[in-house]
């Protein structure tokens, strides 16, 4: 389970590093604006640069996990924006969902490995 999981850490970095860079960079040409409200949506985003505040925490997340170092907070700043990706297809773009869908996986494959940092999150309450 080690190797299945450290595979899918360095699978989640560079993923994340990739598209994170391409907020700034524009290296990979993004298309057509969708239609609709999905359309209108990131027309908005782009116009209030808020996706470059988004690539700049996918940027991070993505050193994070190809270094190994932090993992946990790399895991806590892409959980956010993994469920945004999410909503946004699951609401306005299904069509494009399977690399989101993707990436929740291999998400949850590693924070599943490192539970532990999150174990005083999920911890009950005992002392009152």
């Amino acid at each position: 389970m080690k190797i299945v999981t450290m595979i899918a850490r360095y699978l989640l970095g560079l993923i994340f590093l990739v598209f994170g860079s391409n907020m700034f960079l524009q290296f990979i040409p993004m298309g057509q604006m969708p239609a609709g409200l999905a359309g209108q949506f990131t027309a908005a985003l782009f116009a209030a640069h808020y996706f470059y505040v988004v690539g700049a925490i996918m940027v991070v997340s993505g050193i994070l996990f190809l270094v190994n170092r932090f993992v946990g907070l790399g895991l806590t700043l892409l959980g956010p924006v993994l469920f945004n990706i999410l909503l946004y297809h699951l609401l306005m773009d299904p069509a494009g969902i399977a690399m989101g869908a993707f990436a929740t996986l291999l998400w949850l494959l590693v924070a599943w490995e490192h539970r532990i940092v999150f174990e005083r999150l999920f911890a009950a309450r005992l002392e009152e």
